[in-house]
C-alpha cells in the first residue's frame, strides 16, 4: 500500500478500443481505492477518427505529452476507413522507437475455465512469458525499393541489430526469469539435475542461427555471455520454427522466451491462440527505466462497437501488467486473480456475445471477486 499517485494517460483508439478501456480505468480505479494509492488519467482521443479529422496520425508534440505520465494504457488501432498500416506505424510503431520500449511483453497463460485448442493441455501446461525485442530488427524500416513498378523491380528490407539492442533485451530477459522463478518456487520444467545444480528458471532464446548467420551469431553469443551472470537461469536455444511446433505440442517446456522483433510477432499471437485468443491476451511495451505503453493484443473489431458485447479482460489484464509494472505488485496480482476466478466460475466463453455479460458487467465481476 504505497499511497503514491501514477498519472495514466489512456488512448482508447478505435472501434471497441475505447469500451475496453473503460472497463480496464474501471478495474484500476477500484485496485486503486482498496490498496490506498492514487491514479490519474489523462484522455487522448488518438486513432482512426483523429487521423480522418486532421489529415495527422498523432499530434507533432504527442511523445511531449506522453511523458508527463507514469504509463500509456491502449485500447486498440484499426479503423475500416483507414488503409491498414497507416495507424499501427503512425502510432504504435512511432511511439515505441520515440519512447524506446525496446522490450513487448507478452505473457502465455491458459486461465481455468478457458478452452484451448491443445488438446489436453490444462492451465498448468500453458504458463509461459514470451520477451520479444521491441525496436530493433527488420521492423526499423532499413532498405528500400528500386525500380518500382518495372520487371525488373527489386524490394530490400534487411534485419539491422547492434550489439547494444541485443544485450539490453536479453539481460531484461534473464533477470525477468529469475524474478519469475526463485528456489522457492523453481519453474517445475527443471530436471533434479538442473535443481541440484542451483537453478529456478529456465530462459530459452529462440532463433534461426543455421540460416540467418550473421544476426543469430551476434545473439547467440551474447545470449551465453549474458547467461554467466544469471547462474540461476538454465540457458536453452530452439530454432523458431521448432518453437512453433512445441508451443503446440509441449507448451509445458516453456519458462521464458527470449527473441527478435519479427520472430516475436509470430510467435506471441500463435500463443494467444493456444491461451484461448485474442479476448484474454494482454502485452506490454516496456522501457525499463522510461514510459511504458500497455495494451490487449486484440483488434478493433469494429463490428461490435456499441453493442457492450466484447471481451473486457485482456484490456483489464493489461492493466494489471501496468500496475505491477509501477511496483503496485499486491493489486495487479488480486485484479489477475480476480480475473482468473470469473474465467473459471463466471463466464460461458471468451468470445464477443458469448461470454453470458455483457462488457460492462464483466468489468463489474471483477471488481467484485478483487
Amino acid at each position: 500500500m504505497s499511497g503514491k499517485t501514477y498519472k495514466i494517460a489512456v488512448i482508447g483508439g478505435d472501434g471497441t478500443g475505447p469500451e475496453v478501456t473503460a472497463e480496464s480505468v474501471k478495474v484500476l480505479k477500484a485496485a486503486a481505492a482498496k490498496f490506498s494509492f492514487n491514479l490519474e488519467f489523462g484522455k487522448f482521443e488518438w486513432g482512426g477518427e483523429y487521423y480522418l479529422s486532421t489529415g495527422k496520425v498523432l499530434p507533432e508534440d504527442a511523445v511531449e505529452q506522453l511523458k508527463k505520465f507514469d504509463a500509456v494504457l491502449l485500447g486498440a488501432i484499426g479503423h475500416p476507413k483507414v488503409k491498414p498500416g497507416i495507424l499501427e506505424k503512425g502510432i504504435l510503431l512511432e511511439l515505441r522507437f520515440a519512447l524506446d520500449q525496446y522490450i513487448n511483453l507478452r505473457p502465455v497463460k491458459l486461465y481455468p475455465g478457458v478452452e484451448t485448442p491443445l488438446a489436453g493441455k490444462t492451465p498448468e501446461d500453458i504458463d509461459y512469458v514470451v520477451v520479444r525485442e521491441n525496436t530493433g530488427g527488420i521492423y526499423t524500416g532499413v532498405g528500400g525499393i528500386s525500380m518500382k513498378g518495372t520487371k525488373d523491380e527489386v524490394a530490400v528490407q534487411s534485419m539491422v541489430y547492434n550489439r547494444m539492442q541485443v544485450e539490453r533485451c536479453i539481460r531484461y530477459a534473464f533477470e525477468l526469469a529469475n524474478k519469475r522463478h526463485t528456489k522457492a518456487t523453481p519453474w517445475r520444467g527443471l530436471s533434479k539435475e538442473d535443481i541440484e545444480q542451483g537453478k529456478t528458471a529456465q530462459l530459452t532464446l529462440c532463433g534461426k542461427t543455421n540460416v540467418l548467420t550473421f544476426v543469430f551469431d551476434l545473439w547467440e553469443r551474447v545470449f551465453y555471455e549474458v547467461a554467466k551472470d544469471f547462474p540461476e537461469v538454465k540457458p536453452a536455444y530452439c530454432h523458431v520454427d521448432a518453437t512453433c511446433m512445441w508451443m503446440v505440442k509441449n507448451p509445458e517446456w516453456f519458462d521464458v522466451i527470449v527473441t527478435t522483433n519479427m520472430f516475436g510477432d509470430i510467435i506471441t499471437d500463435l500463443g494467444a491462440i493456444t491461451q484461448g485468443g485474442m479476448g484474454i491476451a494482454a502485452g506490454g511495451n516496456i522501457n525499463p527505466a522510461g514510459l511504458s505503453m500497455f495494451e490487449p493484443i486484440g483488434g478493433s473489431a469494429p463490428k461490435y462497437t456499441g453493442m457492450g458485447v466484447i471481451n473486457p479482460l485482456a484490456a483489464i489484464l493489461a492493466g494489471a501488467m501496468m500496475l505491477d509494472f509501477l511496483g503496485e505488485e499486491e493489486a495487479a496480482a488480486a485484479i489477475e486473480k480476480s480475473a482468473s476466478f470469473i474465467t473459471g466460475n463466471k463466464l460461458k466463453s471468451m468470445a464477443a456475445g458469448k461470454m453470458g455479460y455483457s462488457t460492462n458487467q464483466v468489468g463489474d465481476l471483477v471488481i467484485e471477486n478483487l
